[in-house]
């Protein structure tokens, strides 16, 4: 303290729990600039295993600003050591994290020569006390991962971000990940360098303290430098939309050319943001954003990078040409070619094995199916259609996934119909409709001839019971899309879209 007052600048030193003082650090009159603390990583820890006793000049009390680095920084302890000027009494006032909804106790000022306790020991147990505390809070499976969903937009309607929102949740539930807590901002303009405020990001960090989340994942699209400062900032794995839906087309790809277009699509998002190993593409994290390509590919270097992406895109051109003879010889046959596509989990899997009693994975999840399926299914009087299940569309899909994609949905390009499946139980039905038309022409396959057929019927009336007004509009946009209305679960509910189909097809059989 003495030193401190000579010098006219605060001093500090952090300690870790053996006692060894790991750091020093001389700040200016006003604060400490505390350095970036690589030997201690947090890792799935609680707390740091640091303490941090720093001086403060003007006798004054913990500043926001020491709170602020005990919470982000996941400190043991954080001490601020004041004298009044010429005098010898040194006080201490200490600050700690804890399950208390502040996330933080502070004690009162002490005399330092009277300070007990708050040794390793005591720390090592406010460790297993918060520990305690996330584990009564969660129910996650060994080994499962914990998010906070993040969302933060300029612009646009809370309610559409909530929308959004959810949907990010689902993709979360198919990942495998639990949810434990999200956030929305709406700021007038986003921070370029985090995209959220800082402020909000401390409560995230406090949250995710809390709560025990490892991960945190964002709504948006993130650049490769916001990953990296959100990272560096908070010390969680961070991950956004795109991410995530990577993630879950590495687990759900099955066929070799799901498997290539996926390790194609993960290669050219992740090229960009191998700029270094920061918490984000840490060894020791693993898990969710970590596989497809996997660790050893990621710490390649770019050109050999490049040139597994060649590669791959010769191997799917050849992939390509195999799916376009199959097409053609479908063609010549002359067999008319019917294609299900829709918003993802809207049922086209299962439709497709209820009309030709196949038997393609099915799963309420999203994504649950990635690979294109073809079928023949007969009509009466010896009448035959070729019916093909596409992968499922979604809003925000990533521009890697949907060029990689794109030699799979050329399988659209033949088809005679576009059936398009609605999930008519999803309170969004009609801007997932638009999500799909919207996708259909950007992929130039919006002349191809279009019915709209709303799918779980049965789920209907039990929302008539509980909403009547939302069963009206999913009625009133059924008359208005000319659609047919089915339940895949219900084989007789199917007989009106047979009918219709083959009217569409053999009109003169009527």
């Amino acid at each position: 303290m003495e030193l401190s007052q000579e010098l006219r600048r605060q001093l500090g030193i952090l300690i870790n729990r053996q006692g060894s003082v790991a750091y020093v650090i001389v700040g200016d009159e006003k604060g400490l600039l505390i350095p970036e603390l690589k030997d201690y990583p947090l890792g799935r820890k609680r707390l740091r295993g640091l303490r941090l006793i720093h001086t403060h000049l003007k006798n004054e009390p913990l500043s926001e600003d020491d709170l602020t680095d005990l919470k982000l920084l996941r400190l043991d302890l954080i001490a601020a050591l004041t004298a009044p000027a010429g005098s010898q009494r040194v006080s201490v006032q200490l600050a700690h994290l804890s399950s208390a909804p502040s996330g933080i106790t502070q004690l009162a000022p002490q005399p330092f020569d009277r300070l007990v306790g708050y040794g390793s020991d005591e720390i090592a147990s406010l460790e297993k006390e918060l520990e305690r505390a996330v584990k009564l809070q969660t129910q996650a499976k060994e080994g499962q991962e914990q998010a906070i969903l993040i969302s933060v937009r300029a612009a646009g309607e809370r309610r559409e971000v909530e929308d959004s929102l959810a949907e990010l949740q689902e993709l979360a539930r198919t990942a495998g990940v639990m949810v434990l807590d999200s956030f929305i901002q709406l700021p007038r303009k986003l921070n370029p360098r985090t995209l959220m405020g800082e402020g909000k990001l401390q409560e995230v960090v406090i949250r995710a303290l809390q709560r025990g989340a490892s991960l945190l994942i964002f709504d948006q699209e993130l650049t490769p430098a916001q990953v990296r400062a959100i990272s560096a900032m908070t010390e969680l794995k961070v991950l956004d939309r795109s991410q995530l839906i990577l993630d879950i087309f590495a687990r759900r790809a099955t066929s070799l050319d799901g498997k290539v277009q996926v390790e194609l699509a993960q290669l050219k998002y992740l090229l960009p943001r191998l700029t270094g190993r920061g918490t984000q593409m840490s060894r020791l994290m693993g898990g969710i954003g970590g596989r497809g390509p996997g660790e050893t590919k990621l710490e390649t270097d770019r050109r050999r990078i490049r040139d597994r992406i060649t590669a791959l895109e010769r191997e799917l051109e050849e992939l390509s040409r195999g799916r376009e003879q199959r097409r053609s010889r479908r063609v010549k046959a002359g067999v008319p070619i019917i294609s299900i596509v829709g918003y993802t989990n809207a049922g086209k899997s299962t439709l497709l094995n209820a009309l030709t009693k196949s038997e393609v994975f099915t799963e309420n999840l999203l994504f649950a199916t990635l690979d294109t399926s073809s079928r023949r299914l007969r009509l009466p009087r010896d009448r035959e259609v070729i019916i093909t299940d596409t992968v499922g569309f979604i809003r925000s899909l990533p521009k890697s996934l949907m060029g990689a994609f794109k030699a799979t949905l050329e399988e659209l390009r033949d088809a005679d119909l576009l059936l398009h499946l609605v999930d008519a139980s999803n309170p969004r039905f009609e801007d997932q409709i638009r999500q799909v038309r919207a996708i259909l022409e950007e992929l130039e396959l919006d002349t191809i001839p279009e019915l709209v057929v709303f799918n779980k019927t049965d789920q209907l009336e039990p929302l008539k019971k509980k909403d009547t007004v939302a069963y009206l509009r999913v009625k009133q946009a059924q008359m208005r899309y000319k659609a047919i209305s089915i339940s895949a679960v219900q084989r007789p509910t199917l007989q009106p879209l047979l009918e219709e189909l083959k009217r569409r097809f053999w009109p003169e059989a009527d």
